[in-house]
């Protein structure tokens, strides 16, 4: 059986390149296509030229090619993989070829992170990196919330590190289109203090669990309409991870997930949120989901606590 979990990349025996997207492989790796040889592909790896697909086009590509590895992701059998590629793998081949990962490894090498708990993903981890190409760094487990702080500390010092001007937020906005104002966005995302710039290039600080926090997951339920909520968040251990995670109290709604990078820490324990998405039974159990497509429309988070505190409501 072969062990992989979230972020870690696989490369199949047709050399097709898929991130993996979830924690949970009940038959096959869950997964989406990211990179296919192709003659004319702007990337190159091991002398062969690759094109990076977007999540339209790859889905276009798995149901003309492999219509029957595609679900809500797509699924790869494990006897057609030939490589996985874990992030933490990256780290050691980028250092000190990479001056933006030398010093983000440095930074959290000073806060007591060791580099078995660090990882590179994106395009960077099989090495299809361009020149414009963002730095998505991993970080696994309780030591991610060290790392963002250390981060935060390390945007107001001199240094390669720095915080996002208002043109690059906007740039985000508009890449993300969620249903939320850009203040709004702004306001929420300057709060989180995972994203940055290191050396004049995009970075995002990526929380993946560490093994031991892998549980059973939790079983698809039944769809049963729409709902907007406004509770209190209870737990939000997870809230960075994918899916986002808020446990809430609400006199229906047992937790709200969040499949969409957007609102992921969107909201801290003890505050209180509004949401609106689609309503999932489980058993005796209802939870809220938002993020039901790509670019989810009325589905969002919002921490009302927040937006208070910053004279927005």
């Amino acid at each position: 059986m072969i062990k992989t979990r979230l972020r870690d990349f696989l490369i199949t025996k047709d050399d097709w390149i898929f991130a993996v997207s979830d924690y949970f492989h009940p038959h096959g790796i869950r997964s989406t296509l990211r990179y296919v040889p192709d003659d004319n592909g702007d990337r190159e790896l091991a002398g062969k030229r690759y094109l990076k697909y977007d999540f339209d086009v790859a889905f276009a590509f798995m149901r003309t090619n492999r219509p029957e590895w595609v679900e809500d992701v797509h699924v790869v059998p494990e006897e057609h993989i030939k490589k996985v590629l874990s992030p933490n793998s990256a780290i050691e081949r980028l250092y000190g070829s990479d001056r933006r990962v030398n010093a983000i490894v440095d930074i959290l090498e000073k806060e007591g992170i060791s580099r078995e708990t660090m990882g590179v993903t994106g395009s960077l981890l099989p090495g299809l990196q361009n020149e414009g190409s963002d730095i998505d760094f991993v970080v696994y487990g309780k030591e991610w919330f060290i790392a963002r702080d250390a981060i935060t500390k390390a945007k107001t010092e001199p240094g390669p590190i720095e915080d996002i001007d208002m043109d690059m937020w906007k740039k985000i906005y508009n890449k993300r289109i969620p249903e939320i104002s850009f203040d709004e966005f702004v306001i929420h995302e300057k709060r989180k203090g995972n994203r940055g710039m290191v050396a004049g290039t995009y970075f995002d600080l990526l929380f993946v669990r560490s093994w031991e926090q892998i549980k059973d997951p939790a079983p698809r339920g039944m769809d049963t309409g729409t709902m907007r909520i406004e509770a209190k968040i209870t737990n939000a251990d997870f809230a960075f991870d994918s899916p986002s995670i808020y446990k809430v109290d609400h006199e229906e709604i047992d937790h709200v997930l969040s499949y969409t990078h957007t609102y992921a820490g969107q909201a801290l324990e003890g505050e209180t949120i509004e949401a609106q998405g689609v309503v999932e039974q489980i058993g005796n159990i209802k939870r809220l989901v938002v993020g039901t497509s790509r670019e989810p429309k009325g589905e969002w988070i919002r921490s009302l606590t927040l937006l208070e505190k910053k004279g927005h409501i």
